[in-house]
């Protein structure tokens, strides 16, 4: 029996605009509207809006929320104050990640996780181990409307919907406000590299601030955006992808992101044991970030990666980089990694193409 594929409350916005749909995650969403290079730059020089309606969205509540919480992330939740987030991991016994996500603390007990989309039901099943009659955790895919807005225009876009004398909120915080008068959950956050906003409302106004902040910011240069864009922009950050960077065979700490690994607490959380022995004596493998030449074949994923003649890993992410002119990517390697500057190659269709390990942030924001 074929699965389902659920359909975008903003999918009427979509088909006014004539954007080439795709499957993602089992959603019906748009890959491009104009054409990933034009949407790419529009959202690095003024700003771009993608529709993240179907990123999960699991309420945390109830006396032993926070308890619970820390019980199972990576990141302490203890750390945040009311209308802060931060990023962590949901991870497996083994130290790998079921799931990257962000996580918001809305009261003393009272949490929001924005988890990815393919990863939703499996996330409620690992947490919901932890419930009980002090915590509570809940939430279905698709019961709000959510869009980002990306670009370093976004801030000044976004203004001229809220109310009048409201702010908008500070890097990596959460405010409820209001646009256009309809409440809204607006977060300080993104998957760009870029300054900007994801922003959540109900399923039947979604579609009202979709093409309001198109309208606002036309004369800015805003463009919608699509899934195409999106992994090329996120790429270029150095950003992982759940299922290909990130996944229950790859840990945090093999990824390159440690930081968000926090095991100065004394509390336990799944795969601890491992992580921290990988933190003190160094990880059996770990991610570099990989830069071709002009011209040549781009990186992508699954391509084998050689070092004087002997393979160390593969490629995880790889694009052609619209914004530096040549192939980026970030490669999963047996350690020791090799410096920076030194060089590999990668192998496409058994030829291999030369490329240097380079600093998984491929472009560096002023």
């Amino acid at each position: 029996m074929d699965t389902p594929i659920s359909s975008s409350p903003l999918a009427s916005c979509h088909a006014e605009l004539g954007a080439r749909m795709i499957n993602f995650g089992g959603w019906n969403l748009p890959v491009e509207y104009t054409g990933l290079l034009l949407e790419h730059q529009a959202t690095r020089q003024a700003a771009g809006l993608f529709d993240i309606s179907h990123m999960g969205q699991i309420k945390a509540q109830g006396a032993g929320a926070l308890a619970a919480l820390e019980s199972l992330l990576t990141n302490d939740p203890a750390k945040l104050r009311t209308g802060e987030g931060h990023y962590t991991f949901l991870t497996n016994d083994q130290g790998g990640v079921i799931d990257d996500l962000l996580l918001y603390r809305l009261g003393p007990e009272d949490f929001l996780l924005v988890v990815n989309a393919s990863r939703h039901e499996e996330d409620l099943r690992v947490l919901r181990k932890a419930q009980n009659n002090r915590a509570l955790f809940q939430g279905d895919p698709g019961t709000k409307a959510g869009m980002a807005l990306q670009g370093p225009r976004a801030e000044a876009i976004l203004a001229q919907l809220l109310p009048a004398g409201e702010t908008s909120p500070m890097r990596n915080t959460l405010i409820e406000s209001k646009l256009l008068g309809i409440p809204a959950t607006i977060a300080r956050t993104g998957y760009t590299g870029e300054d900007g906003f994801e922003i959540f409302t109900s399923l039947e106004d979604g579609p009202k601030i979709w093409r309001a902040l198109l309208e606002k910011g036309k004369p800015m240069g805003i463009l919608p955006c699509g899934l195409g864009a999106r992994d090329s922009l996120r790429l270029e950050a150095g950003l992982p992808l759940n299922g290909q960077d990130l996944s229950p065979e790859i840990t945090p700490i093999e990824a390159g992101l440690g930081f968000f690994v926090d095991l100065s607490r004394p509390r336990p959380f799944p795969g601890r044991a491992q992580l921290e022995q990988a933190k003190k004596n160094g990880a059996r493998r770990t991610t570099i970030g990989l830069v071709g030449q002009p011209k040549q074949a781009p990186p992508r994923h699954g391509y084998p990666v050689f070092h004087n003649g002997n393979q160390i890993g593969e490629i995880t992410s790889g694009v052609p980089s619209p914004t530096l002119g040549y192939g980026v990517a970030l490669a999963l390697i047996t350690t020791p990694a090799p410096a920076c500057g030194q060089d590999l190659e990668f192998e496409v269709r058994g030829r291999r193409v030369p490329a240097k390990v380079s600093p998984r942030k491929f472009l560096l924001k002023k």
